[in-house]
């Protein structure tokens, strides 16, 4: 997979001084597996007496992610009319919106990228936070 890290180094040479957006590629890499390694790291820690179990957090396990300074997904676009995230940063992407394409991904264009952005700036985050429906009384 040498061409694949090439073209990858290429690109992050490239946008190294860019500041507006985070894109993150992972090649050969598992979500779960990245929370799995977490919290094998958690437990070492416990087992050793440097942690505490009830000083496990979110923040704990963010810290003990593969890149721990990544902000959180925002909007994940998934190409060639599949609807899944494919164990595709699992836990950074917890509140992603989600935007589902039917192009495929050689011939993603920035055409499709701007659809996305477009469909993603027309939403309400919430972050997992609920709002009352239309209409409803909010009883006491």
């Amino acid at each position: 997979w040498r061409s694949v890290i090439d073209e990858l180094e290429r690109a992050q040479e490239m946008t190294k001084h860019n500041t507006r957006l985070t894109l993150t590629m992972c090649i050969n890499y598992g979500g779960k597996l990245e929370i799995v390694d977490a919290v094998r790291e958690i437990a070492e820690e416990v087992r050793a007496g440097r942690l505490k179990p009830s000083g496990v957090t979110e923040r704990v396990l963010d810290a003990r992610m593969y890149q721990p300074d990544m902000p959180p997904v925002d909007l994940y676009i998934r190409s060639s009319g599949e609807q899944r995230i494919s164990n595709f940063l699992t836990w950074q992407g917890a509140y992603a919106e989600m935007v589902f394409l039917d192009t495929l991904w050689p011939d993603f264009s920035r055409r499709e990228l701007w659809h996305a952005i477009d469909i993603y700036s027309g939403r309400v985050r919430r972050f997992g936070g609920a709002i009352d429906a239309p209409g409803a009384e909010t009883r006491l």
